[in-house]
């Protein structure tokens, strides 16, 4: 991959913010605050020296996301569909040759999330995506994606399939282990998460 590994020229994020809020009491959880800042802030600074620019997937306060970075559309999907749906909207937008992924709930990402995500895509080639494992745990919002993998996403949701895992096994993507950083990983689910 032409090391790619270290030329974040190559790659967007795309931060995930268009949820319903179902775990915080219908909340916008990426603007709640943690200290002192929006959680989406939090993601945006952490991901901004990784990646070349940075686009924000969100369905309602779309005036107040704007002012930490451009916006997709919202979902061309009713309902809240899962983030599948967002990346769907945003895609016309992601132009380079990567897509890193990022949930809006996840404040304390690590700042080498995108080379080694792209180190694993470099061994194996075949693979469209490489995704976090932290703690046994699988993360697939914290991905990097090729840029051809969004080719087959809209027939994907078309059939009326929403879940992300079993979309990546139609891209053989490739998990990569984290150890030792569970908490960078850690979703803010609930109200008593910003205590």
């Amino acid at each position: 991959m032409d090391n790619f590994t270290h030329d974040p020229s190559r790659i967007c994020a795309l931060i995930l913010a268009g949820g319903a809020g179902r775990r915080v009491a219908g909340r916008d959880k990426g603007l709640l605050q943690w200290h002192g800042l929006p959680l989406v802030a939090h993601v945006h600074d952490t991901l901004a020296p990784q990646v070349s620019e940075i686009i924000i997937s969100c369905n309602r306060n779309r005036e107040r996301y704007a002012r930490i970075a451009p916006l997709a559309p919202p979902d061309l999907r009713t309902g809240y569909q899962g983030p599948l749906a967002g990346l769907e909207a945003a895609a016309p937008m992601l132009q380079r040759d990567f897509i890193l992924l990022a949930p809006c709930d996840t404040p304390a990402l690590p700042p080498e999330l995108a080379a080694r995500l792209a180190c694993a895509l470099q061994q194996k080639p075949g693979a469209q995506a490489a995704f976090v494992r932290a703690g046994n745990r699988n993360h697939y919002l914290c991905a990097l994606l090729r840029r051809a993998s969004l080719a087959g996403l809209g027939a994907y949701l078309d059939r009326g399939q929403r879940a992300v895992r079993h979309w990546y096994t139609r891209l053989d993507a490739v998990p990569v282990d984290f150890p030792a950083q569970q908490e960078a990983f850690a979703n803010f689910n609930d109200l008593g998460d910003f205590a």
